[in-house]
């Protein structure tokens, strides 16, 4: 989808959105190609604070350069979009995850990471400390759940294709502090 419909998407699933600067092209696409994309990746920051942690997702930092994601879900349940294109957020993953979320089928347990999964998923990092025990309120939960729904109606696709950081790479761990299940079984709601 264009940026334009992205935002469009967005708005239509009820969202309060965010445009911050030039994000419509702001990306990586230099770096290689962005698509076919297949699913919704969903990230936490490990930031805390709004504004910082929309700044860290826009520019990224000296190792990682932005944009991290698409679009940034602050605590207060707004979606900042901070990149349109290919982003540095899902690195590399295990293809037998990426054929899961493609059939839309149960995935499998990640065990390898050769796959460039910053050209197949949409981004959203989440505003959260990801240490376990930093809340995530009941608007930024919905909000994920719209945002990752808004993607999905406009492909066509159902629940399947958001996956979590965490079953894409061995070794992350995000997000953390709710489960991808609950968070597709609200997407599966919302998408009826």
């Amino acid at each position: 989808m264009s940026a334009s419909s992205f935002l469009k998407a967005l708005k239509a699933e009820g969202l309060t959105v965010v445009e911050v600067g030039d994000w419509r092209d702001h990306n990586r696409n230099h770096k290689g190609p962005w698509g076919p994309v297949h699913g919704v990746m969903i990230h936490h920051t490990a930031t805390g604070g709004s504004a910082r942690t929309v700044d860290v997702c826009r520019e990224g930092h000296e190792a990682l350069p932005g944009p991290l994601c698409h679009g940034v879900v602050t605590k207060d349940g707004r979606v900042h979009l901070v990149g349109y294109g290919r982003a540095n957020h899902a690195g590399p993953g295990d293809d037998d995850v990426l054929r899961a979320v493609i059939a839309q089928k149960a995935l499998p347990r990640d065990n390898e990471a050769g796959t460039d999964g910053n050209r197949h998923f949409y981004g959203f990092e989440c505003e959260n400390l990801g240490d376990g025990d930093d809340p995530w309120p009941a608007e930024q939960l919905e909000a994920i759940e719209r945002a990752a729904a808004a993607v999905c109606r406009h492909h066509g696709w159902n629940e399947r294709s958001v996956i979590g950081h965490l079953e894409w790479q061995p070794g992350k761990v995000d997000p953390r502090g709710f489960t991808m299940a609950s968070l597709r079984e609200r997407v599966r709601d919302r998408l009826k």
